[in-house]
């Protein structure tokens, strides 16, 4: 009998009552899952103390999430395993010099937002701060348009809140949709975004706060790009001026990513300028993190 009898004899007792799975890939993968995770706990020789510390941490994390945020995408985001995967998916083109377009989806899409004209503005209700055009093309890897291609666009106020973490706020602020035209471009309006703290109100602040890491993210757009028969692109355009690009605490910039944020004389306006490229694939988008 296979019995389990030290610490190294525990491995291949659970891969052997795992091989009887009968999707291929999830057996490949919770084998691989499996063996790693034993792996780390032989490294660092897990305590007892400890073990029960993560699995307190991990409940912790499910019960922090809710319609507000959500604590186990931000966790991912944190240890930088979102932008690992992202670009793992997503290795970009000749055009981009090999470095990928794609970025977190981040915790705070929502689906369903407002549809929009081109040149409307999605700073409702009065909304404060420095006006911000946005232009912009969607093409293909071959460099042609793609028209009516949907661009979907998010972001914080410029005190760096979403609209369902502020009362303040009229629901769907800052948020909207745009169709590009015939040449595939689009254009809106808004007011330049602030950098803002990822929520450390949880679990995953105890754990940055014990890292001795900062929890702010530079300012930056969301954007989630797509058409039927093309794969669909989530990006991100951060300011160029933030003093936080090379320190975000989810590891979200990359450099295709950096915008410029061109600002007027007077600094009254501002301006920019970022195309995009969809790639023809799977039209799947992904899960919303919050209503």
């Amino acid at each position: 009998m296979k019995l389990i009898s030290t610490p190294e004899s525990v491995l291949p007792v659970a891969l052997a009552a795992m091989e009887r799975t009968p999707d291929p890939r999830l057996r490949e993968v919770m084998a691989a899952l499996t063996r790693h995770l034993h792996a780390f706990v032989q490294e660092v020789h897990l305590t007892e103390a400890e073990f029960e510390h993560a699995l307190d941490f991990l409940v912790a994390i499910g019960k922090a999430t809710g319609e507000k945020k959500n604590e186990v995408v931000l966790l991912a985001d944190t240890l930088g395993v979102s932008t690992l995967v992202a670009l793992l998916n997503n290795p970009g083109d000749a055009a981009t010099g090999g470095e990928s377009l794609t970025a977190l989806l981040g915790p705070f899409w929502r689906e369903r937002s407002p549809m929009c004209e081109p040149g409307d503005s999605i700073a409702r209700g009065g909304t404060p701060g420095v006006p911000l055009e946005v232009h912009g093309h969607v093409r293909d890897p071959q460099g042609r348009p793609v028209p009516g291609a949907m661009v979907d666009v998010w972001q914080a106020s410029p005190v760096g809140l979403y609209e369902n973490q502020d009362d303040g706020q009229p629901d769907m602020n800052l948020r909207g949709r745009f169709t590009a035209d015939d040449a595939g471009r689009f254009f809106l309006r808004s007011v330049v975004p602030a950098g803002y703290p990822v929520p450390t109100d949880g679990p995953c602040g105890d754990l940055l706060r014990a890292q001795r890491r900062h929890p702010n993210r530079p300012a930056h757009l969301h954007f989630m790009i797509s058409k039927p028969g093309f794969k669909v692109r989530v990006s991100q355009v951060f300011a160029d001026t933030d003093e936080n690009l090379e320190s975000d605490p989810v590891f979200g910039v990359t450099r295709p990513l950096v915008g410029r944020f061109q600002l007027n004389a007077d600094g009254t306006q501002a301006t920019l300028h970022h195309d995009f490229t969809l790639e023809p694939g799977q039209t799947v988008f992904p899960k919303a993190p919050i209503p």
